[in-house]
């Protein structure tokens, strides 16, 4: 069994790992902690595990979630896991679904200083297979997995000018604390487009679709009311005309050996609760356009189910493990 460790287990992505952990034949949770909740039962303040586990809440210091564990995943806030990870990195693999190590030395032009400037895997499977040898994955941000997933497949081939990425997703993107976007008299009935054109998670998406080929960039996102998933409509143009089935044969091939990549007409009920992204494309026969839909849930395949994936192939799992289920639809 591999013994997992969660620091910062009370928010929505730590509450998310121990749901999907349930369902993993090869994971015992050791170590949950949280400062704020020390003391109270994982199921007092996650009620939907109530009858699933008995472990409480722990304000420990890494050094102790290490001796419990052989893997930690680190569900803390932006900024947080840097002051972590060097009192764990000798000790356990680590998987941080935070920010601090996905943009490696452009960091700090993105999030400010950096204190722990390390090298670690960019954690999505699909384009990095080497995540199976890591010591620390860091795992990418909501927006970007849906977004470069999309793109990938035209980008490696090098037939891509500039791509614009149009990305919908639901309000629990925000985290569990209240803002003004995620209020609901505020949001109801409505779409709340923001940052339209400095969104953090743009660095990513230009980082990874630039190691695959030169190409330009934009993202916008927008926050609508729906508590799960992302919806991105990208507008790939192309350098040359191409035909449907070329397209096509592009992808497929790419994704080839990526069970969690399914070609289906997108929504996000279709993704719900799964670690699935769900394409479609079309081509627009005016214009050197492909319209790429992307659709997964921000909270599994997003981040903690893609966390999981990740962990799989770092202990030599079948990547689907605890992962292979259909979607709440309804």
């Amino acid at each position: 069994m591999i013994r997992v460790g969660i620091i910062g287990g009370s928010g929505y992505t730590g509450g998310e790992l121990l749901r999907l952990f349930v369902q993993h034949p090869d994971v015992d949770v050791t170590i949950v902690t949280s400062r704020a909740l020390d003391g109270v039962p994982v199921a007092d303040a996650h009620r939907y595990l109530k009858g699933f586990y008995e472990v409480r809440f722990v304000n420990a210091e890494a050094k102790v979630v290490a001796e419990q564990s052989d893997v930690v995943f680190l569900a803390v806030p932006h900024g947080a896991a840097m002051g972590i990870v060097p009192d764990l990195i000798d000790e356990v693999r680590i998987i941080d679904l935070s920010a601090d190590y996905r943009l490696g030395r452009n960091y700090a032009e993105v999030y400010g200083p950096h204190t722990d400037p390390r090298d670690a895997v960019y954690g999505l499977p699909e384009l990095h297979p080497e995540v199976a040898h890591a010591d620390l994955c860091a795992n990418p941000g909501c927006y970007p997995t849906g977004a470069i997933l999309a793109a990938a497949p035209l980008v490696k081939a090098g037939l891509v000018d500039h791509a614009v990425f149009d990305s919908k997703s639901g309000i629990s993107g925000a985290g569990a604390a209240p803002t003004e976007a995620s209020h609901y008299p505020n949001l109801a009935e409505n779409v709340i487009p923001y940052q339209l054109t400095k969104h953090r998670h743009k660095a990513e998406i230009v980082q990874e679709l630039q190691r695959l080929g030169n190409v330009a960039v934009n993202f916008t996102p927008h926050v609508i009311p729906s508590i799960r998933g992302i919806l991105t409509t990208a507008h790939i143009f192309t350098s040359a005309e191409l035909d449907e089935d070329r397209i096509r044969s592009l992808y497929e091939a790419f994704y080839a050996n990526s069970p969690f990549i399914r070609f289906n007409v997108p929504s996000l009920g279709s993704v719900r609760g799964t670690n699935f992204c769900d394409l479609f494309i079309e081509r627009d026969a005016s214009t050197n356009r492909v319209v790429v839909i992307s659709a997964i849930d921000n909270m599994v395949k997003g981040a903690s189910g893609q966390a999981i994936q990740n962990m799989n192939l770092m202990f030599g799992l079948d990547e689907t493990t605890g992962l292979w289920s259909p979607a709440l639809s309804l």
